[in-house]
């Protein structure tokens, strides 16, 4: 039973069937058309092209010559590869302390790394600029 008021003042009494629930078919919803999804990816894959990586190789080399990097070394190496960046270099010669990295700044990525006191003759190919942090 459901006791309304009408807009006259007087009680109407209605009673109102027990509800049933019914099955629907889903339907997924449509995705908008204005590029809304395509944007957004594209945001997640510039911020994700924004992280530094670390190739296979490089991942290998830290692991098998002992280096082990800090957040504050993280921070410190993508700082480095920002500034390359502005000069327009292509793959940098980055020294962080005791440990040196070969950078493809475009890629953002390492691509090799190991301590100074492991350079075999001390003479690094293929890159066009050093960054001393």
């Amino acid at each position: 039973m459901l006791d309304v008021i009408t807009s006259a003042g007087s009680w109407i009494v209605m009673q109102i069937a027990e509800l049933q629930p019914i099955a629907l078919p889903f339907a997924p919803l449509a995705t908008p058309s204005d590029g809304t999804e395509e944007r957004s990816r594209g945001f997640e894959a510039i911020v994700e092209s924004e992280k530094l990586r670390f190739s296979a190789h490089a991942q290998a080399r830290l692991s098998s010559r002992g280096v082990s990097l800090t957040s504050e070394d993280i921070t410190r190496l993508e700082s480095a590869i920002a500034k390359a960046e502005r000069k327009g270099v292509r793959d940098a010669f980055v020294m962080l302390r005791d440990m040196v990295f070969i950078i493809s700044v475009k890629n953002r990525t390492v691509i090799t790394a190991l301590k100074a006191d492991q350079a075999q003759e001390n003479v690094f190919t293929n890159i066009d600029a050093a960054v001393l942090i």
